[in-house]
């Protein structure tokens, strides 16, 4: 195990049966609450984009905000969050995802993004990639262009990296759990 996965690894909780029986959830907050990891993942995700004309971060509700703030910080970049719906408080655009059992939607800001702004995606962790899948083509239908697509944790054996690169938008993970 490499250093970078064995200091981030050892930073975040497990926690079972949660939010339903068989579920092993990820919980970042404790990476969040330790400063040698949290600025190790932040700089991680912040790495290759250094100097790559990044405009904006997207970070989806609620640790994309955290991460995303940390990210577009360091790149100098404009932030924009990605929200459930009725949350934000002037005109909006919004998308309807696939959430693992229905649908539900999301919302940004409708003057968040110009047309060619070149955006990065971030959020804490990937499993079935609806609400990413959602996030990109809102940032899309809005004239983004989406450069990657960031996360702390993925759960590969869920699929959602393989559904945001088939949106031709590359992915990025620091670490990786098998299951779900």
């Amino acid at each position: 195990m490499s250093e970078l996965v064995e200091t981030l690894k050892s930073a975040i909780r497990t926690i079972e049966d949660y939010p339903k029986p068989g579920i092993l959830f990820r919980d970042i907050t404790t990476l969040l609450g330790q400063p040698r990891a949290f600025r190790r993942a932040v700089d991680e995700l912040v790495h290759p984009y250094a100097g790559d004309g990044i405009h904006k971060i997207a970070g989806m509700e609620a640790r994309g905000f955290i991460l995303g703030g940390a990210v577009a910080h360091q790149l100098s970049a404009g932030f924009v969050p990605i929200r459930k719906k009725g949350k934000l408080p002037h005109e909006v655009v919004s998308i309807a995802y696939s959430l693992e059992y229905g649908v539900d939607e999301m919302e940004m800001h409708k003057d968040a993004i110009q047309p060619g702004e070149r955006v990065l995606l971030v959020d804490d962790l990937i499993a079935t990639g609806g609400t990413a899948e959602g996030a990109v083509k809102l940032l899309k239908q809005m004239g983004a262009e989406v450069v990657a697509a960031c996360f702390v944790i993925d759960l590969p054996d869920l699929g959602g990296r393989r559904k945001i690169e088939a949106l031709d938008v590359p992915v990025r993970t620091l670490i990786s759990y098998e299951g779900h």
